[in-house]
């Protein structure tokens, strides 16, 4: 006797699975501009490299007779695939069933993702769209049990675990509230497609219930939003933007925290010297300058990959490449409050530093830096606070950095630009101090300009005065830096350190471990 008639059952649900929601529910998120969960990991795993973890997984209505009548998939997909042939787990919410509400094997699948990333210590993929837990269907008759055993360990516990184990990236690809968005925040990186997701705590009906304000889902939580506010680092014109987007960040970093990101071929000659960075930054120190073009021209060509845009924009974060080997960048942007430290830059900063940190890439700065932000806005969103948990960040930081002072830097906000054993070189166009002159004159001397005939003519010159002191020649002089360089040889000089400290990251690998910053 043969196993025949169980095997042809095994087959049948693995092939109903696929159906997801069926053919309308699939036309009906087609309709919406989305694809299915299936559709997404297609796009984003080399082809037939996915091997599905809980093909079966779901719950069969059966007849008298023991034929399947009916099949209700699992819905959340989660496996093992491949990208350019490197392994990664990959899984998201079905939401042509239940809106992604997880039905009880879809909550078992979902929770078990950030476990198959840790176990095999891969980096892990999200692709999110629903919402999380529903009263629907709360109810019922007769015994069951509710809530978790006492024995149970926390379900974010895994969650927090793969941030300091591997690299996790989440895509909110639709509608996202609740626990999907609290798992789109606990990632490295995240993405959201414009105008067809929105991530919110809870949805418009309940927000209306609860609070009064009746708004769309884009009003709530769209990409205008969280752009902004930091809940989602990078936006995307499309699903296939948005995996693109995944890959390449992927691309910067390594499997887990026990290894170290690969070092790539490049045609890009590291004793490249750009006339233009010989330039860039003014004489005139009232005017700004593109910090974005001092490093696009110093990185390897087209390799610098930014991360939240939108959000602390006095401050540029993102990865690129020198020589081929993985930077993390931390840059000032003038352009934005004179490069000034606001408690959204700050932690953008610091997540950039604790990013790099964990995953053992070092860091290139370069530092405009005019001090913390200050005035009414700055003391109500605590920028001091946020300003020195980046410092305590940058101090404790374990991997070797390199600082380039490129324009200016003032007061205590400075040392969120170095860590122990900075590499330090600085532009002939820096200057530093305390206080900028401007501010500082108006604090120093307000009697003496006061009493002048001619106030405002007498601040002009001292304020020359105290410019000419700011030289970066004695801080050459007394090796206060390792070198004042050519602005043309940033890139060589660079491309020499990377040679110089990729032997380190060795001793690096491993998790990395923080006390309490403020």
């Amino acid at each position: 006797m043969s196993w025949d008639r169980e095997v042809h059952e095994i087959s049948l649900r693995r092939a109903l699975s696929k159906q997801q929601g069926g053919d309308e529910g699939v036309a009906r998120q087609h309709e919406k501009g989305r694809l299915t969960v299936r559709e997404r990991i297609d796009v984003l795993v080399d082809p037939d490299s996915f091997e599905e973890h809980g093909e079966g997984a779901g719950f069969a209505e059966k007849g008298e007779d023991g034929a399947i009548q009916g099949f209700t998939p699992a819905n959340y997909v989660i496996g093992l695939g491949q990208i350019g042939g490197r392994r990664v787990a990959v899984g998201g919410e079905d939401f042509t069933l239940k809106g992604g509400s997880p039905n009880a094997a879809g909550l078992r699948k979902s929770v078990y993702a950030e476990e198959l990333a840790v176990r095999f210590r891969v980096p892990l993929v999200r692709f999110l769209e629903g919402g999380g837990g529903s009263v629907a269907g709360s109810g019922g008759s007769g015994p069951r049990t509710v809530g978790s055993p006492v024995y149970s360990e926390p379900r974010f516990k895994i969650i927090a675990e793969a941030m300091g184990a591997v690299p996790v990236v989440s895509c909110a690809m639709g509608p996202v509230a609740g626990f999907p968005a609290g798992r789109l925040v606990a990632s490295h990186f995240s993405v959201m497609v414009k105008e067809t997701s929105q991530v919110m705590v809870a949805g418009p009906a309940v927000v209306e219930r609860a609070l009064g304000p009746s708004l769309s889902k884009e009003e709530l939580g769209g990409w205008r939003i969280h752009t902004r506010s930091g809940i989602v680092n990078n936006v995307a014109e499309s699903e296939a933007e948005a995996a693109e987007q995944a890959k390449r960040f992927l691309s910067y970093l390594p499997d887990s925290v026990w290894q170290l990101p690969a070092r790539q071929d490049t045609s890009d000659d590291p004793n490249r010297a750009e006339e233009a960075l010989l330039s860039i930054v003014p004489r005139d120190r009232r005017r700004s300058f593109e910090m974005r073009d001092i490093i696009r021209l110093v990185m390897d060509q087209g390799s610098f990959f930014e991360i939240s845009p939108f959000y602390g924009l006095g401050q540029i974060t993102g990865l690129a490449r020198l020589n081929g080997a993985v930077v993390g960048v931390i840059a000032s942007d003038c352009k934005h409050f004179a490069g000034a430290m606001t408690a959204e830059g700050s932690q953008k900063s610091k997540r950039m530093m604790e990013l790099c940190d964990a995953f053992h890439i070092p860091i290139v700065n370069f530092m405009d830096e005019p001090g913390f932000m200050i005035g009414p806005d700055a003391e109500q969103s605590g920028a001091i606070r946020y300003g020195m948990s980046a410092v305590a960040a940058a101090v404790q930081s374990t991997v070797p950095w390199a600082t380039i002072s490129v324009h200016k830097s003032f007061g205590v906000a400075t040392a969120a630009h170095f860590a122990p054993n900075t590499y330090k070189l600085a532009w002939p166009s820096w200057e530093s101090g305390a206080l900028p002159v401007e501010g500082g004159v108006a604090v120093a001397y307000h009697r003496e300009i006061a009493a002048a005939e001619d106030p405002e003519a007498k601040r002009r010159e001292l304020e020359e005065r105290l410019k000419e002191g700011r030289s970066p020649f004695p801080a050459m002089e007394s090796f206060a830096v390792h070198e004042l360089i050519d602005p043309r040889e940033t890139r060589s000089r660079l491309c020499r350190w990377i040679d110089w400290v990729e032997p380190l990251l060795e001793d690096l690998k491993g998790p990395v471990t923080w006390g309490m910053r403020p």
